[in-house]
This record gives structure tokens, C-alpha cells and sequence, in this order.
């Protein structure tokens, strides 16, 4: 089965109907972040998930870390999956998944090491998904997605191995690289942003070649 595909830093109704038409299973939808591209206002998300038809996941992107903060961001955006985007306080996980039933649960790596398996193997059984992401939370302006980079997909592998939750791969995909990841690291899922971007907009040829290069990569 070819990978599922997230696309992300969706940006009004037009963008996430082209997204839908090509095939996307998911829709990244971008909240306050500390950098990165894509934010949109809370009631522009609220109003793109509230039409998305069923079986399109709606990922909400938050930056916050706490579970009290998370579960208001979730009731007033109304998305079915939570995208948590920087390392959460302890027990958070569980606070979401006790206030917030049926709404799913993927954690962010932030790919920077070897030491990022054991990060993905210790937050693993507490989420229903993993996305494996090029940031890097420790710098002074937290980088939390939408670089643009690749990162070691040697890693990224290892985790797709280890763990026994879907991984989804992101971080500098594009409709050339797209079947290279796909070999090199056989996630469940893709995730793209600046990937298929020209002037800041979703562009629908690109859209469609990572799509058909997607199918190829299956075939």
C-alpha cells in the first residue's frame, strides 16, 4: 500500500480542496508557532475542519505544552487528531487522552541524532502516531517544522523498525525526493509543506506529481 498522505501548512478552504481531490488523507493546520510558515488564525482552522468530509484527518499543529492549554486549543478548533509539535510536560499525554476521547494523538521527533530512537521509543506507547520531523527545539527561536530540511533517514528507518505505532516521515519532501524517501525509510505516512509550495501557495502541479510519483513508488 503507498504511504498516507499529511498535507500540511493548509491555508484556506480553496487550498484544502486540492489537497482532498489528489488524494491527501490528512490536512496539517498551523496554530501560533514560534517560526516556521503556514499559521493561520484559529478560526480559519475551525471553519477548514468543520467542512473537511469524514475519513480526512484534520491535524491541529500546537506549540503548547500543556495539557490544560492543549484540550482548550482542541474544543475551540474542533480537529479529530492532535499534531503536538514540541516535547509536552509529563503525564500530558495522558490528560489528553482522558479529556479528549476519539481525538487522536501524534507526537513530533525532531530528528537530530541517534539519540532521537530513544526519544521516539520512550513517548511511543502513549500516542497513536509519530512524525518524524527536521526542527530543533533547542535553539534560542524553537524550530518546530516547516524548514524545508531533510534529516538522516538512517534514523528515521531505525525508528520506523523499532517502534509499533505509524510513522509518518517529514522535512524537506518533494515530488523528486518523494520515492527515495519512500525506499529509504517505508514510513506509514508522508507529510509536506514547502514541498509543494510556489510563492507561498499550494501549487496543483506539484501536487500532483508527488502524488503520481507516490504511485509509481508503490507500484
Amino acid at each position: 500500500m503507498p504511504p498516507r498522505v499529511k498535507i500540511c501548512c493548509i491555508r484556506n478552504l480553496a487550498e484544502a480542496q486540492i489537497a482532498i481531490r489528489y488524494g491527501a488523507a490528512a490536512l496539517g493546520l498551523v496554530s501560533a508557532m514560534p517560526s516556521g510558515p503556514g499559521v493561520i488564525a484559529e478560526e480559519t482552522i475551525a471553519e477548514i475542519a468543520a467542512v473537511v468530509p469524514p475519513g480526512v484527518a484534520t491535524f491541529l499543529l500546537t506549540s503548547q505544552r500543556d495539557a490544560d492549554a492543549i484540550i482548550a486549543q482542541q474544543r475551540r478548533c474542533r480537529v479529530n487528531t492532535l499534531q503536538l509539535c514540541d516535547a509536552v510536560a509529563p503525564g500530558c499525554h495522558a490528560q489528553l487522552r482522558a479529556a479528549l476521547a476519539g481525538i487522536a494523538l501524534v507526537q513530533v521527533i525532531h530528528v537530530t541524532g541517534p539519540e532521537s530512537v530513544a526519544e521516539a521509543i520512550s513517548v511511543a506507547g502513549s500516542v497513536d502516531a509519530l512524525l518524524l520531523d527536521s526542527g530543533n527545539q533547542k535553539l534560542a527561536v524553537k524550530e518546530l517544522g516547516g524548514t524545508g530540511r531533510t534529516h538522516d533517514w538512517h534514523i528515521s528507518r531505525r525508528i520506523v523498525e523499532t517502534v509499533r505505532v505509524p510513522v509518518y516521515l517529514a522535512g524537506g519532501l518533494t515530488p523528486e525526493n518523494v520515492t527515495t524517501a519512500i525506499h529509504e525509510v517505508r514510513p506509514f505516512g508522508l507529510d509536506i509543506c514547502s514541498g509543494l509550495r510556489a510563492d507561498g501557495n499550494l501549487d496543483e502541479e506539484k501536487v500532483r506529481r508527488f502524488f503520481a510519483e507516490i504511485k509509481q513508488a508503490a507500484g
